[in-house]
């Protein structure tokens, strides 16, 4: 006689399989999707400081060639011009010593940087001291989900010539994660970052997620309720 599997057995072992699969795999990717954006932000962090240092060597003190700075402004028709202010500070002071593969404009005139790496850098329209890192480089995508703030957008401050109180953590620095009336510790940032704690001027306290993992060396920590993504 010959043995052999029966169909019960072959059906129950590919359910098996395929149950086992369904609980590892999500796991995996999203291990896999952890360790690319932790890459990138390390990667963004560590250049585009490096950037501010070359500059410094160059153009002197950071504090002084630093400048608050608008991106463009539509005309009457709704048209926007070809640069803007941020953008040709951004190109003579930062862009020299990054590897960049190209600068543009959002539709409301806010500067854009894409790096080689398929990432993005976007500064609101209105200020170059709080800037928006996207380890995806969709903006676009990335903005349409309920929450991208600690996702996939990660904050970022440059004030370096900003000596008040309520910025002290990023006062005569490069750029750092987001820090604005941050307290020093670890333990007010994952707080700010969980939604347990708030600070009453600030409309979205999940951008301090980007601190508590700045805090953990740039690695997403083992308790982070979000899943990143790029």
């Amino acid at each position: 006689m010959q043995k052999g599997f029966t169909l019960a057995e072959v059906l129950i072992t590919l359910g098996i399989i395929g149950i086992v699969a369904a609980l590892t795999i999500p796991t995996l990717v999203q291990r896999y999707t952890n360790k690319v954006v932790e890459v990138r932000l390390i990667q963004f962090y560590s250049s585009i400081n490096e950037a501010v240092r070359l500059s410094e060597i160059e153009n002197g003190d950071k504090k002084f060639w630093f400048k608050d700075l608008e991106g463009a402004t539509p005309d009457k028709d709704g048209n926007l011009p070809s640069t803007s202010d941020a953008e040709e500070w951004f190109k003579e002071y930062l862009a020299p010593y990054m590897k960049i593969s190209k600068i543009g404009m959002y539709k409301d005139g806010s500067l854009l940087v894409y790096f080689n790496n398929g990432s993005m850098l976007k500064a609101p329209q209105h200020t170059t001291m709080d800037w928006y890192y996207y380890p995806g480089g969709d903006m676009e995508k990335c903005l349409k989900k309920p929450q991208a703030s600690g996702v996939c957008q990660f904050v970022f401050n440059f004030r370096p010539n900003s000596n008040a109180s309520v910025w002290k953590y990023a006062y005569d620095k490069g750029f750092e994660s987001y820090s604005y009336r941050w307290d020093g510790t670890k333990e007010h940032a994952i707080n700010l970052c969980l939604g347990k704690d708030s600070i009453s001027d600030v409309d979205d306290p999940k951008r301090y997620c980007t601190r508590w993992i700045q805090l953990n060396n740039w690695k997403i920590p083992e308790n982070y309720p979000y899943k990143v993504s790029f």
